[in-house]
Formats: C-alpha cells, sequence, structure tokens
C-alpha cells in the first residue's frame, strides 16, 4: 500500500509539471489532419483548458494526504492502481498530442478509463480529498475523451458525418457516460468538469446546432447532478 501512495504521488507530480516540457497546447492544430477544420465544433472555448491548473494542484494535495494519512486504507488504495495508470500516460500525453492525434485519441481513453475505475472505487470517507479530485479529473477526461474523438474523426475525413455532425455525436457519448457515472457513482465535482466543458463548447459555438445542444446536455448534466446530490444528503 505504502508503495504504491508514493508512486500515485509521484506520478501525479509528474503529471502536474508535464505542460512545462510542453507547453502551448490549446487542442489539436489544424495542420495535424489531411482535413483540416479551422475552429472545429467539438473543441471548447480555449479558456476551459484552464481547469487543468484546478485539477493538477488538487490530485498532488488529494495524492500527499494519502500517502500521508491513507497510505495503510484499503478504501484509498483501491483507486490507486487504475489512477496511477492514468496518471503516468498523462504524463507523456501532451508531447504525444503535439505528434499523433491518432495516439493522442487512443491514450486520452485509456487515460478516462482508468480515471472512471477508480471513481468508482472511491468510499465515502474523506469526500473533499479523494471523490472530488478525482470526480473533477475524471469530469474533464469524459468531456476532453470525447472532444478528441469529435475532431479526430472528421479530420480524417471518416463518414458519414461531418464536422458538426461528428461533434454532436461526441456530445452524446460524454453525456451518456457522464448519465451512467452519476448513476453509479455520484459526484458533484465531475457533473461540475462535464458542465463546465459543455458550458466551453457552446460558448465556441453560439447559437449554432451544436451550441444549442451541448447547452442542452449542460442543463441536464447540471440538473442531474443536483438531483443525486440532493439523494445522497436524505
Amino acid at each position: 500500500m505504502f508503495i504504491r501512495s508514493i508512486l500515485v504521488l509521484i506520478a501525479a507530480i509528474f503529471f502536474a509539471i508535464s505542460p512545462v516540457f510542453t507547453p502551448g497546447f490549446g487542442g489539436y492544430d489544424p495542420s495535424q489532419f489531411p482535413v483540416a477544420i479551422e475552429n472545429p465544433p467539438a473543441q471548447p472555448a480555449g479558456y476551459a483548458f484552464s481547469i487543468w491548473g484546478i485539477i493538477y494542484l488538487w490530485l498532488i494535495v488529494m495524492a500527499g494526504f494519502g500517502a500521508w494519512k491513507r497510505r495503510d486504507v484499503a478504501g484509498w488504495d483501491a483507486t490507486r492502481l487504475p489512477l496511477l495508470g492514468s496518471l503516468a500516460i498523462g504524463a507523456f500525453w501532451l508531447a504525444v498530442a503535439f505528434v499523433s492525434p491518432i495516439w493522442a485519441t487512443v491514450l486520452i481513453w485509456a487515460m478516462l478509463a482508468g480515471a472512471l475505475m477508480a471513481l468508482l472505487r472511491t468510499p465515502a470517507a474523506d469526500l473533499w480529498l479523494l471523490r472530488a479530485p478525482l470526480g473533477l479529473y475524471a469530469g474533464w477526461l469524459t468531456a476532453a475523451s470525447a472532444v478528441s474523438l469529435g475532431i479526430l474523426l472528421p479530420g480524417y475525413g471518416i463518414g458519414p458525418f461531418g464536422p458538426e455532425g461528428w461533434a454532436i455525436v461526441a456530445l452524446s457519448i460524454a453525456l451518456a457516460i457522464t448519465v451512467a457515472m452519476q448513476r453509479a457513482r455520484p459526484s458533484q465535482m465531475y457533473g461540475l468538469a462535464v458542465f463546465w466543458a459543455l458550458v466551453a463548447i457552446y460558448v465556441q459555438n453560439g447559437a449554432t446546432v451544436v451550441g444549442i445542444f451541448a447547452i442542452g446536455a449542460a442543463i441536464v448534466v447540471a440538473a442531474l447532478t443536483l438531483l443525486r446530490f440532493k439523494a445522497s444528503q436524505r
């Protein structure tokens, strides 16, 4: 247990400092694709990426507290292996994203799988020191994974949809995962992260089909998160 807790802390630190070595990422560059799409509709407004600062800091605090005070607690330890895998991939994800959107998409879905597995294993105790930071991380990855897919497919000219159609498919996938997760393991921070991303997609698109779908999905996520929170307080 102790070794795993230390490894998670190390991985969280390397994950957090990875932007120092690969700065300036704000989404895939259109030149990386056979079909260059300026301002792909699946992509959120640039300000949305600022959530990473909170995620990085909170994950380090979580991992540090876990290694210090919860290294031998079974509930915490159950989350560590899948989280470790997710963070280890995340430590070099940016470097991959600058080179290969295909591999970046594969890897971000692997990161998401680990994060969701870790979140599903969180105990009720230490809500703000374990489930909350994991929820924020997993929620953002839910949106980011879907967005990556929604940019990749039209960027390679894959049918049957165009950029707008694939954006809606991607948002639908994110919404479906969010609904399933909020039913299985309610997390306010998970819902907040997905909501944040969906609103940013609306801001990027405005009153278009994709923008309207995004804000509608955001309202659904907000309502579901609130309902699950109220149910947990009974």
